[in-house]
């Protein structure tokens, strides 16, 4: 039996430009279960980050529902959005994020540090999960001594590291060669994938995309299945 981790129903949202308001999303609806991989497409602008921002509690749709491993979110607080966003969501950007102050142990463990968990217990799981990676021998060094692939890896462990039950990636290896960028997203999927995780992947890339388990692309505000 699948268990459906992400429920989004007639998402719709605008902006506000120059006096105008612009639609982004129209009556956009998705469902992504554990240990799936979806692929968003569609070329820049056409909503892919803005319907990743609103899956990942980040912003707040105009109309419709979401709803996180089976709890509405809907009309939650912004307390307990956070919660959720702390607890059951992975967030991978194009662009690492890391903390320069901080060695790819300590930013990899962040997320259960956070949480609350004790410190040796999140430096325990982050050295495992960056060894699973490739990087046990660059567990002590700063982002500024790890290559682009290097820090984009530590920045996936940092993503799964508490055993997420969403991952939300956006454009997660635009940044690498083509050749780093198939190496870690080949460890990203394996890794996702192991541990059951629903992963919604937004790119314009579609050697990327055929990745997954479907394709779906937004174009003119609406979701269309692709493959």
């Amino acid at each position: 039996m699948t268990t459906t981790v992400l429920s989004a129903e007639a998402i719709a949202k605008s902006f506000l430009q120059a006096g105008r308001r612009i639609p982004v999303l129209e009556d956009v609806s998705l469902v992504v279960h554990a240990g799936e991989v979806v692929a968003l497409t569609g070329p820049s602008g056409t909503g892919k980050s803005t319907f990743l921002h609103i899956a990942g509690l980040l912003e707040r749709p105009d109309a419709g529902r979401i709803a996180i491993a089976g709890v509405d979110m809907t009309g939650a607080s912004e307390r307990e959005r956070t919660r959720t966003r702390r607890h059951r969501i992975g967030f991978v950007y194009q662009f690492h994020h890391l903390l320069p102050e901080f060695t790819a142990v300590e930013n990899a463990a962040m997320p259960l540090r956070v949480a609350g968990r004790p410190r040796q217990e999140a430096w325990e799981n982050a050295r495992q999960l960056l060894a699973r990676l490739g990087l046990a021998e660059r567990l002590d060094h700063r982002p500024a001594a790890l290559s682009g692939g290097e820090q984009q890896r530590v920045a996936i462990a940092r993503a799964l590291v508490h055993h997420p039950k969403l991952v939300l990636a956006d454009e997660p290896t635009g940044n690498l060669d083509e050749h780093t960028a198939d190496e870690v997203m080949d460890l990203f999927l394996t890794v996702a994938r192991e541990r059951q995780a629903a992963v919604l992947l937004a790119t314009h890339n579609m050697e990327l995309a055929a990745r997954a388990d479907r394709i779906l692309r937004l174009h003119e505000g609406r979701l269309e299945t692709v493959a």
